[in-house]
Parts: C-alpha cells; structure tokens; sequence
C-alpha cells in the first residue's frame, strides 16, 4: 500500500540525526539534548540514536516550541 507521499510521486522523507537538526536549526547540539530530555522537541529513537524529521521539527516551530522551550 502506497502512503500519500509515494502516490504524488515523492520520496518519503528521511530521518535527520542530533547533529543534522541542530545544524537545520541553527542551535548547539547540546541544546537539541536538553530539548529531547525534557520532551520539549519531536523526536523519535532508533536503538540509543535520536531521529528527527525535519517536517515534524520546522512544524514546533512554527507552534512557537522554541519559545516555549527556553533553557
């Protein structure tokens, strides 16, 4: 079965690593962790690796979750 992605004809959309979306971002990676441990940021696990996807990332965003997320 075909998601709405693949129908359309695009690639599904990868998943970034920690160093990817701080760099995305513009923030240290230290402040991507702190953002992961208190559950602030979208953020998926793939075995002890932390994984993004930079539509659900951009989306808090735009939700204001940076504001909300002063450390």
């Amino acid at each position: 079965m075909q998601n709405d992605d693949t129908k359309n004809g695009a690639l599904p959309e990868k998943w970034v690593n920690l160093e990817d979306i701080a760099e995305h971002l513009s923030v240290s990676i230290d402040t991507v962790r702190t953002w992961v441990r208190s559950g602030k940021i979208p953020v998926s696990r793939a075995g002890k690796r932390y994984k993004f996807k930079i539509s659900e990332v951009d989306e808090w965003v735009r939700s204001g979750g940076t504001d909300k997320s002063s450390t």
